[in-house]
């Protein structure tokens, strides 16, 4: 079974699709919901049908709803299909699951523990490519000196510098 469903959020409404081995994609919210829909299906290849999300889907919206409303949840439980996500993007997701509500890293930070700073451009496409906001944090991924740096979802850096005001985490921008 693959599907999809959208839900509402502090910052919009968003979309989550699964399969059989977890999670296939997160969107954030876009204008409207054709927008969130049309994102979520390129992410997730666009062969997903709305439906009821199953437990282990709904326990991971739940969790994501309350992360952006303010509480601090643990996102590292629900299970990802990362069949089409390069192996080294799994290896900067990993890292980035592992960052805390209200904490940040910086893609040097992650790029250090894959094996040297110079991979710091990779770790930010990486997470450019994150099909799993909010599951993976890429928000709480930092520039150079605690900067904001980019961010490729809907209203760019303001969005990351809401979620991460939510968190509680403290940025220099």
């Amino acid at each position: 079974m693959t599907g999809y469903t959208l839900f509402d959020t502090a910052i919009g409404r968003c979309g989550i699709a699964w399969n059989d081995a977890g999670i296939t994609g997160v969107q954030l919210p876009q204008p409207n919901d054709a927008q969130t829909r049309t994102r979520l299906f390129q992410r997730s290849g666009g062969d997903v049908i709305e439906s009821d999300p199953p437990p282990a889907i709904a326990r991971a919206i739940d969790g994501m709803v309350r992360l952006l409303s303010g509480q601090k949840v643990d996102l590292t439980g629900p299970a990802l299909d990362m069949t089409h996500v390069p192996v080294f993007n799994r290896g900067v997701y990993d890292i980035a699951r592992e960052i805390p509500p209200g904490r940040t890293l910086t893609y040097g930070d992650i790029a250090k523990r894959l094996g040297g700073v110079q991979l710091s451009r990779d770790v930010g496409q990486a997470l450019g490519q994150n099909p799993f906001p909010v599951i993976v944090p890429c928000h709480r991924v930092l520039a150079a000196g605690g900067k904001l740096g980019g961010f490729s979802a809907n209203g760019g850096v303001k969005t990351k510098l809401r979620m991460l005001g939510i968190e509680g985490a403290a940025v220099n921008h």
